[in-house]
């Protein structure tokens, strides 16, 4: 947000000076307002930075306050002319925004206030037709135009309100700018990745879209892997990964990792928050994973349902075939009435959700996870969607993937050493290719870089698979390990 814009000018007899600001008072203090709060930042101590050394001209310029709070951003323009005094107009438009926002949107304003006012400097003298540096400018040009000040107060509260402002500045000059959102690169989408979309992408996409994004959305569903998504989508593998790139960058989908029962979790720290019921953390939790079922009626409720129902079916048992239809159908309404307007239970009481919660740990599977709670006396399976469950704690930061990877001793004594790992070579000294043996393929994962997920993606084996060729190699030169 923009708390504040100004127009600075260096003046001949005056030096660096703010000729208008707004809000009031946010740079200078006014000497006609005194009621109003202090400026912002000490002018006296940035006055040199305002309008800098000739060595900073026509550069974007961030300038910190000396209490760390505030930052002004600004683009000082020399234009060198013989109608000026001294032969140079100087000046700058700079913005005061917080120091902890980014402020990489805010120098494209910066630098357009810049140009723009530069141009109609020089088109028919703007700036300097108010005549304080004793310029020969003619005043020409001032009919019908806007006033700096009130031009500062519509851009400051456009932009701040609309993120966006369309300002007519005179008879022929308009200024548009607006206020883009910046997005850091997006992170590189692996084919062991799981997208989850954090909003109904099938309801925003729009014919005019890419066709690979078009074709790769309805796949998109939060369990599916890249791998999977490209396949079903019949597309390559990179024009998908690129795709999805595209959508983590606009934030409409996150990353995940491959679930499955072997996979291992530990609790991070925000767990507390969950444990604590933090901004009702585990009722979110609740309702996103618990499998309900209907509460059952009050005391007897249930039953004197119940006998109603076989009270009526047995009126009905010796009429007519229509009025039985007639009365099962009856029934049948009436039941799906009551379920409607019975409340949904949740079978799942907090403490245990945080008992589930908190049991996760290195070295113990989520297969291993279910097994302990259900010798403990809880069936998991049938009151808890599991994938949902991990997939709630990594989201919310509760919880995070204990990743899988195997390290071969020769393997990483061949890169050590810069010699061919033995599995490498034939008999005959040529290198071996990945069709010769499927060990060969695996080993190549052998250096504890490549977890499981990606050799499960990349090789299209199990990790039982895995697993079960690790063991059939030679004994005590491969390790597998958890991080």
């Amino acid at each position: 947000m923009i708390q504040g814009i100004f127009y600075a000018r260096f003046l001949p007899q005056e030096g660096t000076k703010i000729v208008a600001q707004s809000p009031p008072g946010c740079i200078v203090a006014e000497t006609y307002a005194p009621h109003l709060k202090p400026p912002l930042v000490d002018f006296d101590v940035v006055r040199e930075y305002v309008v800098p050394r000739k060595a900073f001209f026509n550069r974007f310029m961030t300038v910190n306050s000396p209490d760390g709070k505030y930052s002004i951003l600004g683009f000082p323009v020399s234009i060198p002319n013989e109608r000026y005094h001294r032969n140079e107009f100087i000046f700058n438009f700079g913005l005061v925004v917080e120091s902890e926002v980014d402020q990489i949107p805010y120098e494209r304003l910066v630098r357009r206030l810049a140009v723009t006012f530069a141009e109609m400097e020089r088109q028919h003298g703007y700036l300097s037709s108010d005549g304080r540096d004793g310029s020969s400018s003619s005043s020409s040009g001032n009919c019908g135009r806007r006033p700096i000040e009130s031009l500062l107060e519509i851009i400051k509260e456009d932009l701040n309100n609309y993120g966006e402002c369309m300002i007519p500045v005179d008879d022929a000059n308009t200024l548009n700018m607006k206020l883009f959102p910046y997005h850091a690169a997006p992170a590189p989408v692996r084919g062991w990745h799981v997208p989850v979309p954090k909003m109904k992408l099938a309801d925003v996409v729009d014919p005019t879209w890419d066709l690979t994004l078009q074709k790769i959305i309805p796949h998109v569903d939060g369990v599916n892997d890249v791998r999977r998504v490209a396949w079903l989508a019949d597309v390559s593998l990179p024009l998908t990964q690129i795709a999805l790139q595209h959508l983590l960058y606009y934030d409409t989908i996150l990353l995940l990792d491959m679930f499955f029962f072997g996979s291992c979790y530990a609790p991070r720290p925000g767990v507390h928050d969950f444990i604590a019921n933090r901004d009702g953390l585990v009722d979110e939790c609740a309702a996103y994973v618990c499998i309900s079922s209907p509460m059952p009626g009050g005391s007897g409720g249930g039953g004197s349902s119940d006998s109603a129902a076989g009270q009526t079916a047995g009126n009905v048992a010796g009429s007519s075939k229509d009025a039985t239809v007639e009365a099962a159908e009856t029934i049948g309404q009436r039941q799906r009435q009551k379920q409607e307007q019975q409340p949904q239970q949740q079978d799942v009481s907090n403490y245990q959700l945080i008992k589930l919660m908190t049991t996760f740990c290195v070295g113990r599977s989520v297969m291993e996870w279910i097994k302990l709670h259900q010798d403990a006396g809880f069936d998991v399976l049938r009151h808890v969607d599991v994938r949902r469950f991990v997939q709630f704690g990594v989201i919310k930061g509760l919880l995070y993937r204990v990743h899988k990877y195997v390290v071969s001793k020769q393997y990483l004594e061949a890169l050590a050493t810069g010699r061919r790992a033995p599995w490498l070579l034939r008999a005959d000294g040529a290198t071996r290719n990945d069709d010769d043996d499927g060990q060969d393929a695996l080993l190549r994962y052998a250096d504890g870089c490549h977890c499981f997920d990606q050799i499960i993606t990349e090789l299209n084996m199990t990790d039982g698979e895995i697993m079960k060729k690790l063991r059939s190699l030679e004994p005590g030169d491969r390790t597998v390990f958890y991080r």
